[in-house]
């Protein structure tokens, strides 16, 4: 077609709709839902692919996305507001800021945001820890950017590197890698890369930005809760990680016992993320309910509430799972795999690279992850031996790059610390950037030994 290759043809197809999604999105302030949908059509139809088979890939890729990773978000927003909501968020916080002292007061909020943001999205773990940001700087007079940018960075390390968050279950789902190893090499990952992105890059730009906090907020948000009535830290800490042991110990039981084994049938049935979540939400009705004293009715109220919010995020997913299925129906996963075969572009490289040109134009960490995802896949059948583990965590990193004007959460920091947007960037975007790279770098390092 106009005198190039059907190969050719195929690749700047991509290319044309990829940018047409970015401008429907960043130019014309479409939902990223519509958006999706309509480029997953013009692909089909530009390529060539009959409508019937246009409209089931679309429908096979929504489906197939949301039959998993909607569970898996339902279930772990339910467990993240009983967490909140009982206050046992608030105990983590106060235990690591007692143990650590005044003067590490910003590794303690790192961790607190680490272990915190395992099951919360970032924009729930935020709002759920900024108060502690605000009571902790008050009562210390540290800066609030020296304790805020820690926390920021434990977050959003875990949202776009471990299991059970979206981004990296559904790369799991596109690249077909094991999630218990996953949750292990992202874990090895997460930690220092936010480490070196929040105490030890905000303890650094505090000396420049030390921030002023929104008084209004202050004296709104800083509420300081009584310890004696928060669920306690042990009951905390295992109900939260509980859903991550159990599928930790679903791996182990792959790895080390042979195939027909009764407890490895049992682990294989406990420790899928759907079973592993749902039991980490009866617990917390127990741990963070009755045993707190809650009433049922309230409980329930708490769960509908939770949902709501998520609503939106569960269908851009579904409708980017039904670009990515379209990008490999219509033959343009083969071509761009065939390219990075040829060009010997390292996988793990060029899942990172992809999803960070998508992050910076769209502003999106979800459709960076989804549509990064569904390009690279084709690489993983032509590349024997491609650890699909790291292309999982690799993704997610892009996915973390060069938060700016166009994403919502660097208003979002913008407003809660009073910063000007050129403070926003020298902070928050910059955190971000450190992120994605730093963690690329170890993602590589990794590679070496796994």
């Amino acid at each position: 077609m106009f005198g190039m290759s059907h190969e050719t043809f195929l690749l700047l197809d991509a290319v044309v709709t990829v940018i047409g999604l970015i401008v429907l999105i960043t130019k014309f302030k479409f939902h990223p839902f519509i958006a999706l949908i309509i480029a997953a059509a013009f692909l089909g139809l530009t390529s060539g692919m009959p409508i019937g088979t246009i409209i089931k890939a679309f429908q096979d890729g929504f489906g197939g996305v949301l039959g998993f990773v909607g569970i898996i978000l339902a279930l772990g927003t339910m467990l993240g507001k009983m967490m909140a909501e009982s206050g046992g968020a608030d105990q983590i916080a106060q235990t690591l800021i007692r143990a650590f002292g005044k003067d590490k007061v910003q590794w303690a909020m790192m961790f607190a945001a680490f272990l915190v943001g395992i099951p919360l999205f970032f924009e729930i773990g935020f709002v759920l820890l900024i108060p502690l940001v605000f009571i902790v700087a008050r009562r210390t007079g540290v800066s609030i950017i020296k304790i805020g940018i820690p926390l920021l960075a434990g977050l959003s390390a875990v949202h776009g590197l471990v299991p059970p968050h979206p981004g990296p279950l559904l790369a799991i789902g596109v690249f077909g890698a094991d999630i218990g190893k996953t949750i292990l090499y992202g874990l090895i990952v997460a930690l220092p890369t936010a480490i070196i992105a929040g105490p030890i890059y905000g303890t650094f730009i505090a000396k420049y930005i030390p921030g002023h906090p929104n008084q209004e907020l202050v004296d709104q948000l800083a509420r300081e809760n009584d310890s004696a009535d928060l669920p306690s830290f042990a009951i905390t800490l295992i109900t939260v990680l509980s859903p991550v042991f159990l599928m930790l110990l679903k791996t182990f039981a792959d790895v080390v016992l042979p195939d027909g084994n009764f407890f490895r049938t049992f682990m294989d049935l406990i420790g899928h993320p759907i079973s592993a979540l749902l039991l980490a939400l009866l617990l917390s009705l127990y741990t963070f309910g009755y045993k707190q004293g809650i009433g049922s009715n309230q409980m329930l109220k708490w769960l509908d509430a939770s949902l709501a919010p998520t609503a939106a995020i569960i269908l851009i997913i579904g409708a980017g799972g039904g670009f990515k299925q379209m990008l490999v129906t219509s033959g343009v996963g083969n071509v761009i795999g065939n390219m990075a075969v040829a060009a010997q572009i390292s996988p793990i490289l060029l899942a990172w690279l992809v999803a960070a040109v998508i992050r910076i134009a769209t502003g999106s960490a979800t459709v960076a992850t989804i549509t990064g995802a569904g390009i690279v896949v084709p690489v993983v059948g032509m590349m024997p031996g491609v650890n699909r583990e790291l292309l999982v965590l690799a993704t997610g990193a892009g996915s973390l790059i060069l938060s700016h004007v166009n994403d919502a959460g660097f208003w979002l920091v913008k407003q809660y610390f009073n910063m000007t947007v050129a403070e926003t960037f020298k902070t928050w975007t910059a955190m971000e950037t450190i992120l994605s790279v730093v963690g690329l770098g170890f993602i590589l390092l990794l590679s070496l030994f796994v």
